[in-house]
């Protein structure tokens, strides 16, 4: 009998990260501070709205994601991820046109 496998399972996320690197990521300011994120990693887009460093331009790329797009990444505050975050799913329209920005072509589960 073969022994199981305890290696974790890989998200098809951690080999792209193009959505973390095309899309500004703004919430609710509130949702921040009940995430506990830290202020530095936020910039004010107005008066209820804030979004993550680095995604309020042009290149964008959030100041949480680590890594290079399309090869290997990460996030550095994963189990905090707001809403936004949250809301793309890997192979829904928002994955597809952040990944057609960034040259990766269609997603393979």
């Amino acid at each position: 009998m073969a022994a199981a496998s305890s290696s974790p399972t890989i998200s098809p996320c951690q080999s792209c990260g193009a959505c973390c690197a095309h899309y500004r990521v703004s919430f609710y300011w509130q949702e921040a501070a009940q995430r506990g994120l830290d202020e530095s990693l936020l910039v004010q887009v107005s008066p209820w709205q804030v979004c993550f460093r680095g995604t309020e331009q042009k290149p964008v790329r959030c100041v949480n994601l680590e890594g290079e797009v399309g090869t290997c990444v990460s996030c550095r505050i994963y189990d905090q991820r707001t809403t936004p975050c949250r809301s793309v799913d890997a192979g829904d329209e928002k994955c597809l046109q952040a990944r057609a920005a960034h040259g990766l072509g269609s997603f393979q589960p």
